[in-house]
């Protein structure tokens, strides 16, 4: 199943040497292991609650693909150079299937609480 990888940037400074290269380097760091950015650091409309900064979303073919890619020397090499200058929060989450239906969901949550 589909995974992603999504940061929260908190404060997002763009403009230091270490971040341009940071960005230089990191689709190579994701090609290894199908990575692809679907989402990357647009300013983002708040519609509900507080959103300080912006998010960056990582698609990937599945989760031990993402925890790959977060684990290789090849990004752990590079992280540093965001880490330094960008205060946020990553975390990997699984997608859901294509047929996905959220009233399954509430059928399954309704006859958890039931039981």
């Amino acid at each position: 199943m589909t995974a992603f990888a999504v940061a929260h940037l908190r404060t997002p400074t763009f403009d230091h040497e270490d971040i341009h290269r940071y960005l230089e380097r990191i689709q190579a760091t994701l090609d290894p292991f199908g990575g692809r950015f679907r989402v990357h650091g647009p300013q983002v409309e708040v519609i509900e609650g507080e959103w300080p900064g912006t998010i960056v979303i990582i698609e990937f073919p599945d989760r031990e693909s993402v925890r790959s890619w977060y684990d290789s020397p090849a990004y752990r090499e590079i992280l540093p150079l965001r880490t330094r200058h960008i205060e946020g929060s990553a975390i990997i989450v699984d997608g859901v299937p294509a047929d996905y239906d959220p009233a399954r969901t509430a059928a399954y949550l309704r006859a958890q609480a039931a039981s």
